[in-house]
């Protein structure tokens, strides 16, 4: 693994412009837009817009939109929108690798997202054929040519997938290839258990947790603290804050404050996603960690000005 001063991974020259492969969920989103609280028993008014997401399948996306270099996504779907989650994936930039369960269909979450002034979230989820992807869903040839490879934290949340991530943990390991993963869902976590979570992604290179996943990792109130005790495990941590921007630490140190761009909300969905993406995209490309933070900011900025957790589309 290649390492910038005081300890944090990065890309060596001779491995910028490689591709990004990013292993992870690919979900069918309901995005249901409400105002105010809903209305139990009865009717809520609604705007309502089926859109295509999952978290990695929406961070292999923004990466694709800041360019350079190719974008490649693993996942697993079901025959019932394997076409539509491939043209849109692919109109995008990416490079689908879209593994077609036999028997689960496409994943799916409703998303409830309050109209009001945070634009608030809620997910209702049916994982479906994401979380089924399993080692036999993974080769060696997909880290040919790749730079850094990143890992949606929803894989920790199944067995089969847990063990594809120890497959490929293992498989970039060998190859000297960096490895990202974002922690993914503070809920699922406090399933999995946090000391279960810590062990499974002993070796990742660059954790990316949001507020709330980091402060369960970690036991601690403040977002600050709980990223300087991950990065003490974790040789690089960047800790997503929304609307008050990242921090950055390494070493049991928190060494960047990087601000948030100013944005008026119409949809959290994906904007951690799009943070990831657009981090990975500038960090492959030679940026360093906070000037890589910023490009996350910004392409935060823009996704929650969006519904849906996607880039506008290339086409």
């Amino acid at each position: 693994m290649a390492t910038r001063p005081g300890g944090a991974p990065g890309i060596t020259a001779a491995a910028r412009g490689g591709a990004l492969l990013v292993v992870g969920d690919v979900i069918t989103d309901v995005v249901a837009r409400h105002r105010g609280p809903l209305a139990a028993g009865t009717d809520t008014a609604a705007a309502i817009r089926t859109v295509p997401g999952g978290a990695g399948a929406n961070v292999a996306c923004w990466a694709a939109r800041a360019g350079g270099a190719e974008v490649r996504l693993l996942g697993r779907v079901g025959a019932d929108a394997a076409a539509w989650h491939e043209r849109e994936l692919a109109a995008c930039g990416v490079r689908p690798h879209l593994v077609v369960d036999p028997e689960a269909p496409t994943g799916t979450v409703i998303c409830l997202v309050d109209t009001g002034e945070a634009a608030e979230r809620t997910f209702l989820t049916d994982s479906g054929a994401s979380l089924r992807l399993e080692p036999d869903d993974w080769s060696d040839g997909l880290l040919d040519g790749v730079a850094g490879l990143h890992l949606s934290g929803y894989l920790l949340f199944s067995e089969p997938s847990r063990a594809l991530v120890a497959v490929a943990l293992e498989s970039a390991r060998a190859r000297g290839v960096p490895v990202s993963l974002d922690p993914a869902s503070a809920g699922f976590l406090r399933e999995v258990g946090v000391d279960r979570f810590l062990s499974l992604v002993d070796g990742v290179d660059v954790l990316l947790p949001s507020r709330d996943e980091a402060c369960l990792l970690t036991g601690l109130p403040d977002v600050a603290d709980a990223a300087a005790k991950l990065s003490r495990h974790v040789p690089l941590v960047v800790a997503k804050r929304g609307a008050e921007g990242a921090l950055i630490a390494r070493s049991g140190t928190v060494y960047a404050h990087v601000p948030a761009v100013a944005a008026t909300p119409r949809d959290t969905t994906g904007a951690g996603d799009a943070f990831t993406g657009a981090f990975l995209a500038a960090l492959l490309a030679g940026a360093a960690p906070e000037d890589a933070a910023a490009e996350g900011c910004r392409a935060g900025a823009l996704a929650v000005e969006r519904v849906g957790g996607r880039p506008p589309r290339q086409d």
